[in-house]
């Protein structure tokens, strides 16, 4: 069966971005963040496309535009969830932001992959948790400790409920 994983770091308070940026630069979530997405399409808005420092190698990168005419190197456009989806194939797809391409996604997400982050973060970016939708169960949870500078987080794995 086809994932739609969801994979995100967010804090306590629903940030996920700050001034088009990711607020944290944790080794260990970006290191898990490419295993997760290796060799799967990533379906992504916009504004997250152009927040990356460049194309990630080994990936798609299909993004998801309101913008009629919008194209950029190396970067399938779509213009509706479906679009996106069918422009992916059958296979795994990593659904990895912003907010607004979670919220349009998130009846098809199978999985959520979600490193949350335990502190209040100033940022502008908020999303819901997937905690707060009786539609997905916990499945597993592996906590650090705060260090580097960084609070402490938990990469936490939830499934849609079947």
């Amino acid at each position: 069966m086809r994932q739609v994983l969801f994979i995100v770091a967010r804090a306590t308070n629903g940030v996920i971005a700050r001034d088009g940026a990711v607020p944290w630069a944790i080794r260990e979530d970006l290191q898990r963040f490419k295993r997760l997405t290796m060799g799967k399409p990533m379906i992504l808005g916009r504004k997250t496309f152009e927040s990356l420092p460049g194309l990630l190698p080994g990936r798609r990168h299909i993004v998801l535009t309101r913008q009629e005419g919008w194209q950029a190197e190396g970067a399938e456009v779509a213009h509706s969830p479906d679009e996106a989806l069918a422009l992916a194939g059958d296979g795994d797809v990593a659904i990895i932001g912003g907010a607004e391409v979670f919220d349009l996604l998130w009846v098809w997400g199978t999985r959520f992959e979600l490193t949350e982050v335990f502190e209040d973060t100033a940022g502008d970016v908020t999303m819901r948790s997937p905690a707060d939708d009786p539609t997905w169960r916990e499945v597993a949870r592996e906590s650090r400790p705060a260090a580097g500078g960084f609070p402490p987080f938990d990469f936490v794995t939830y499934e849609r409920r079947r």
